[in-house]
């Protein structure tokens, strides 16, 4: 009679299906580490498998599951669009390609300083956003006002906090200003945020000119991640108002 297998208690007896990133010669630790991340994060894989441009693409799409900006016939315009993620899903759900028989047809425009490759669906222009005209040119190219102006832009980190929460304020006060500028009434602002959120002075405005404003921290953002997304809706369409 052959003996009883003992039982694994180990821990090995299944497979770890971690990709683990040896350190090559000349890469940094924390590099190795983001690589290593980079591979097991089940939104970047998904992202790979269903076509999106990054796993940004997913942030959108929970903040609009959540509070149903992008709806079929609306007008979106997508400040710093690149790589691209957040025009992809735009696209879908304002049936800006016209797959959906008896939807209304949406628009999805994509600004940045950079060229972007192609999207079916959208429509993507170099500007800096922060031109005189540029609001002129963007309604224009929509042929009346936005329905939605959302940002997933940052600053590049310096590594200091303090310094970089400064930077992305500056960036959501600008993009705001281009927002009142550009949208319908009863429009949505959406914009990234650090920890903590938007400041009272931003706050002010954005509560002045819209009737709703969340503070949300999407799933697909990393835990360890310091952004949140503001949420502005219903633009009242007054003219813009500094919230004194």
């Amino acid at each position: 009679m052959k003996p009883p297998k003992k039982k694994n208690t180990s821990g090995r007896g299944t497979r770890d299906l971690r990709v683990r990133v040896k350190t090559a010669k000349g890469r940094k630790l924390s590099s190795t580490l983001w690589l290593e991340r980079q591979l097991n994060d089940p939104y970047v894989q998904r992202a790979q498998r269903e076509g999106y441009r990054g796993r940004a693409a997913f942030k959108i799409e929970e903040l609009d599951d959540k509070y149903r900006f992008l709806v079929p016939g609306a007008r979106v315009v997508d400040l710093g669009c690149a790589p691209g993620g957040w025009c992809q899903i735009a696209v879908q759900r304002v049936n800006a390609l016209n797959e959906r028989k008896g939807k209304r047809v949406g628009t999805v425009l994509g600004i940045d300083l950079q060229e972007v490759e192609f999207i079916p669906g959208a429509e993507i222009h170099v500007l800096d956003f922060l031109e005189n005209d540029a609001d002129q040119k963007v309604r224009g190219w929509l042929g009346g006002k936005a329905d939605v102006v959302m940002s997933d832009m940052a600053p590049f980190s310096s590594g200091h906090k303090g310094a970089d929460h400064i930077r992305i304020m500056a960036l959501i006060e600008v993009a705001l200003e281009f927002a009142l500028e550009v949208l319908e009434k009863d429009g949505t602002f959406v914009a990234k945020v650090l920890a903590g959120g938007a400041e009272e002075s931003v706050m002010k405005i954005l509560r002045a000119n819209f009737t709703k404003v969340a503070h949300v921290k999407p799933p697909a953002s990393r835990k360890d991640s310091s952004e949140k997304f503001v949420v502005a809706i219903g633009f009242k369409g007054n003219g813009p108002q500094g919230g004194e």
